[in-house]
């Protein structure tokens, strides 16, 4: 009897703590929760001068031949380009590591810090040092993917379609291997947040818009969005995968019902994906993962997929 109360009493909290999530995105109590194994993490390395220029790497520990090196993943959180921390995201390291692939996590420059395009030059830079470092991690800098989630997913996606920003490191941004997008602001003007409005400069914010960018020539891309998501329309991906199917682009896009803004990154943390019976969870990191394996041979033909998950 007091094993079951404590299962019991140990799921209510794991249920609220996820209910929590689904209000406020509290990330730092998912963090408590992600198991410390299976993979090795190397922190606070830089890749450029300054306090927000450091990143976290996440390697797997299970075995692999070594002449087969894994897929590499960037990803950058969101926080409205305002807010957020690398140290937080250790859930997203664990789950992309328990499938294999090395995993960068970044900081970057935030608000009042940085404006546009300050946050997506950091970005660039992050990338360089991760496709450079690639091989010293065991992943192979050819089948590098960049993800994001909501301000993180904006920048993935303008480093993708906008090529300036990694050619400045001699990389061919339509070279990537694949760009993934979670809730992201892709087509997000007007604007009408003054901290925004400063962030964007209006000089600028047609050049912030990943749409404006699309001509066909992009990576493959992935996009995943909830519909329950109240904080980025999730128009601005709808809109997005309009403009790649438009321009004959190679992309999937994943519709997850009753899925929020905050979910949609969660599901990723193991402690919420055990969730799954009792709450509305998105099987994002098995769509990722299958987009991230199927990317990472050969090219494949230019295909459409939309699917709607429930």
């Amino acid at each position: 009897m007091k094993a079951i109360r404590m299962r019991s009493r140990c799921l209510v909290l794991a249920v609220t703590a996820a209910a929590t999530l689904a209000a406020c995105s509290p990330v730092k109590l998912i963090d408590a929760l992600v198991p410390r194994t299976g993979y090795s993490a190397h922190t606070a390395l830089p890749y450029e001068s300054g306090d927000r220029h450091a990143l976290d790497v996440y390697v797997p520990t299970s075995s692999a031949s070594a002449d087969t090196p894994r897929p590499l993943v960037v990803f950058f959180y969101g926080g409205s380009w305002q807010t957020g921390d690398r140290r937080d995201y250790r859930f997203v390291g664990e789950a992309l590591a328990s499938r294999g692939y090395v995993t960068v996590i970044p900081d970057y420059r935030l608000y009042p810090d940085t404006i546009f395009p300050g946050f997506i030059e950091d970005a660039a830079a992050a990338v360089d040092w991760a496709h450079t470092h690639a091989a010293d991690f065991g992943a192979d800098p050819q089948h590098m993917f960049l993800m994001g989630h909501s301000a993180g997913a904006q920048i993935v996606m303008l480093l993708a379609t906008d090529r300036h920003y990694l050619m400045r490191y001699g990389i061919d941004a339509h070279s990537l291997a694949g760009a993934i997008g979670l809730a992201g602001p892709y087509d997000f003007l007007p604007l009408r947040d003054e901290n925004l409005k400063t962030i964007f400069p209006a000089e600028l914010r047609e050049d912030s818009q990943p749409i404006n960018h699309v001509n066909g020539s992009e990576p493959p891309i992935w996009l995943g969005v909830g519909t329950a998501d109240r904080t980025v329309d999730p128009g601005n991906t709808t809109r997005f995968a309009a403009r790649l199917e438009s321009a004959h682009d190679r992309f999937t896009l994943e519709r997850y019902t009753g899925v929020n803004h905050a979910i949609i990154v969660g599901s990723l943390a193991r402690p919420i994906r055990a969730l799954s019976s009792v709450i509305t969870v998105a099987p994002v990191l098995d769509d990722v993962s299958a987009f991230i394996d199927a990317h990472s041979g050969d090219c494949l033909p230019r295909v459409l997929r939309h699917r709607a998950r429930s």
